[in-house]
């Protein structure tokens, strides 16, 4: 068993990540204001001491804990650190996400009591507390003498009753309660309420930290923050979902029955930071190389990848064994390599030149892109748009970590995979374009494994879930980013009526039958409508690609123009029809294809209403 401490943000992240694995765990918040959906999880509610801690953990066996709890609970930090010692249970630290200290235009504190002296020592007259309600005592000195402090204090606390109740029980005046509501803009708080300085604590991205510092800054409004308590040092520290399966994976591995792995792009960009390091590390003061890097990935989280040196000449290269995981890759154990070298500037164009000129160049066993329509430069190495973003942003974060002067000359790195030639011929590569070599891609950095029997047992209980909100209608679409356009298309459904799909249309519809679930929205790209408008229920790229001829025997069907037509018979991807069709043909088009997947769709919901709504790239919607 695994029990996680939250009531925050990471928790409900946490619940979500282990609820993909369809085995039991513990939630424990202090409170019971947080809503939780959970379909495996057991809720459990009230703080436990050490003793109770410790008791609960050999009573119910548990095995790992992962401390999801607010940064500054640290009392309850103290005691999963002491239980975990006393009686040897690892513990999982999700931590948020936090961005660089600025200490030029905030003053940092250590306590409540470091932070008074600064704000009595700076005169400040009127100070909007953002600090929560607990924090009303531990800044009583100030604002009880406020004759003899002269700062009058305001409290932005949460709307709740036990908040209210708090605030009275420490003399508080009512009248300096102001409340937080979701989704105001905080720069027109300040202004409402005009203080000459905040005390915020520093509560990471989730916390809404930066938001707070930035509309206090736009109104050069004095800044005050507390420092967040140092994690302890026996936590295995992750901050993101990513990071957190990958660690359950490690400290459980009976957990998740499959293991997630990584994406050639993450494996890319690893490798390139550590080759960046070693050239770097030839002229500038850099500590030791160490074996393993921390990645960025897409989502913010950071994750760190082993890496392993491989000398070349002319500069430095490392590599990294990719690792799919359980996932059925094939470039599984395969070598994805990166040489870091300086180049002249002359060598550059000079429009491509900016602070830090870093060029992206594939080698050995990286594709070549030879049609238009990949989002990438025809005759340049198929490096796409995703992984491309990370290497140069996490090369560039590393420099600016290091204070590398922005003079330095331009950063080539060359990637290869020895062997990406011979895989590339049992891939879809050759057929959309790409010769001679694989793609360095992902999108999440992450490849999540899922079996077909696992996947479709998660849709089934998201759809009891949603079924049990009592909603209307239940969306089904691919994934996270269509599910935000849809959500913004029906803003009145609740989160759980939302379930992802995956690959598995036809299975999903199935369960939605079973469940008599008789309102129903389907939600496709572009490129999952022209597989499922074929038929193909199941829409993964593994399984079936788009059929070329099919994509024109429709567009002839609706009256596209030759220009269209000739123009289609060269797309490689689906979503090229979006720049390729007029403003009528796509009407028409696209009331075609959803006609057809119609057509293999609705017989599966016997009973039910199925609707279908086509989704552009730039997230409008075509009912």
């Amino acid at each position: 068993m695994i029990l996680i401490l939250g009531g925050t943000t990471e928790g409900r992240i946490a619940v979500k990540t282990l609820e993909e694995a369809g085995k039991p765990f513990y939630y424990s918040t202090k409170g019971d204001e947080q809503e939780v959906a959970m379909h495996n999880g057991i809720r459990l509610q009230g703080g436990m001491n050490e003793a109770e801690l410790k008791d609960f953990c050999r009573t119910y066996d548990i095995r790992l804990m992962i401390d999801a709890a607010h940064p500054f609970a640290e009392q309850l930090h103290r005691t999963v650190e002491q239980v975990s010692v006393s009686i040897d249970i690892p513990v999982i630290r999700f931590e948020r996400i936090y961005p660089p200290r600025d200490e030029k235009h905030i003053c940092w504190c250590d306590d409540y009591t470091d932070a008074m002296h600064h704000i009595r020592q700076d005169g400040i007259s009127i100070l909007l507390a953002l600090t929560g309600v607990q924090s009303i005592r531990k800044l009583k000195p100030l604002w009880k003498d406020e004759d003899e402090s002269h700062c009058r204090c305001l409290f932005r606390i949460l709307e709740r009753d036990s908040s209210r109740e708090i605030a009275r029980r420490e003399g508080f005046p009512e009248e300096n309660l102001c409340y937080y509501h979701a989704g105001e803009d905080e720069q027109k708080v300040l202004q409402r309420l005009h203080p000459y300085a905040i005390l915020t604590k520093e509560s990471g991205l989730s916390g809404g930290f930066c938001e707070k510092v930035e509309a206090a800054q736009a109104l050069n409004i004095r800044i005050y923050a507390l420092r967040r308590p140092e994690t302890p040092k026996a936590f295995h520290v992750v901050n993101g979902e990513h990071g957190l399966r990958r660690m359950v994976e490690k400290l459980l591995p009976d957990y998740f029955a499959l293991h997630s792995g990584l994406t050639t792009g993450t494996c890319a960009t690893a490798a390139s930071l550590a080759a960046a390091y070693r050239l770097l590390s030839e002229s500038y003061a850099l500590p030791p190389y160490t074996n393993a890097f921390p990645v960025v990935l897409p989502n913010g989280e950071s994750i760190p990848i082993d890496i392993e040196p491989n000398e070349q000449p002319n500069g430095h290269s490392a590599f990294v064994i990719k690792d799919a995981g359980d996932d059925p890759d094939i470039t599984n154990g395969m070598r994805i390599c990166a040489h870091a070298a300086f180049v002249e500037t002359s060598t550059i164009e000079a429009d491509a030149l900016t602070d830090y000129t870093i060029l992206l160049r594939g080698g050995e066993g990286i594709g070549t892109v030879t049609l238009p329509g990949l989002g990438l430069e025809v005759g340049g190495p198929a490096i796409n748009e995703t992984p491309r973003r990370m290497i140069i942003s996490n090369l560039k974060r590393l420099l600016e970590e290091w204070h590398i002067p922005t003079s330095i000359r331009p950063l080539v790195i060359t990637l290869s995979v020895p062997g990406g030639a011979d895989i590339a011929r049992r891939t879809f590569n050759p057929r959309i374009g790409v010769q001679g070599g694989i793609s360095i891609i992902g999108t999440s950095g992450i490849v999540k494994p899922f079996s077909s029997e696992a996947f479709i047992s998660s849709i089934r209980k998201s759809m009891e879930v949603a079924r049990a909100t009592g909603s209307a209608r239940i969306v089904i679409n691919s994934g996270a980013k269509s599910e935000k356009y849809l959500h913004a298309y029906y803003p009145v459904l609740p989160l759980q009526a939302f379930v992802h799909y995956g690959n598995f249309i036809g299975d999903t519809l199935k369960i939605a039958a079973e469940l008599d679930i008789r309102y129903i929205t389907l939600g496709l790209m572009i490129g999952k409508a022209v597989k499922l408008a074929e038929g193909h229920l199941d829409t993964h790229s593994k399984n079936v690609t788009m059929n070329k001829d099919f994509v024109l025997q429709l567009a002839r069907q609706v009256g596209c123009s030759e220009t269209t037509l000739s123009a289609i018979g060269h797309i490689t991807l689906a979503r090229e029809l979006w720049t390729i069709l007029s403003s009528e043909e796509t009407v028409a088009f696209c009331h075609c294809l959803t006609a057809q997947c119609w057509r293999h769709c609705a017989p599966l919901l016997p009973h039910g209403e199925l609707t279908i709504l086509m989704i552009t790239e730039e997230g409008n919607i075509i009912p």
